[in-house]
């Protein structure tokens, strides 16, 4: 198994049970309010726990997927992630942040995005090979 597959089976099954929970805490809150319950210190919304459960499952079907597929998977969910740790900075108290995200959410998903991003860069691409000549 690859470093890629390992992440994306390890953090897509954190990602997707902490969606999971996400529901059982988030009982009240609008699906997209601007302002959550919290879970430990990190704020949710019905929404919020949505893209959890979808990122988790890419994750765990990406690495089903093997090396490769898991490897563009990570690199994409730690592209996304970094963008929305740098947006989310500017989110928190605004009436855009429909996800409820706070402070450690921002931390967390820039600690995330370095993770998949270092796990995806650390394993060459699969070369691309040569047409063949028929």
């Amino acid at each position: 198994m690859s470093k890629n597959e390992r992440f994306g089976f390890i953090f897509g099954g954190i990602y997707f049970l902490v969606g999971l929970v996400g529901f059982a805490v988030t009982g009240g809150v609008g699906f997209a309010a601007t302002h959550g319950k919290e879970l430990l210190i990190f704020s949710l919304n019905p929404l919020h726990n949505v893209v959890h459960l979808a990122v988790g499952a890419l994750l765990l079907l990406g690495a089903r997927g093997g090396g490769q597929i898991s490897r563009g998977l990570n690199l994409a969910v730690g592209s996304t992630y970094l963008l929305v740790g740098v947006v989310g900075l500017f989110l928190v108290g605004a009436s855009a942040n429909i996800v409820a995200l706070n402070h450690p959410d921002n931390v967390l998903h820039l600690a995330t995005s370095v993770l998949a991003l270092a796990v995806g860069a650390s394993e060459p691409s699969a070369p691309l090979s040569a047409p063949s000549r028929a």
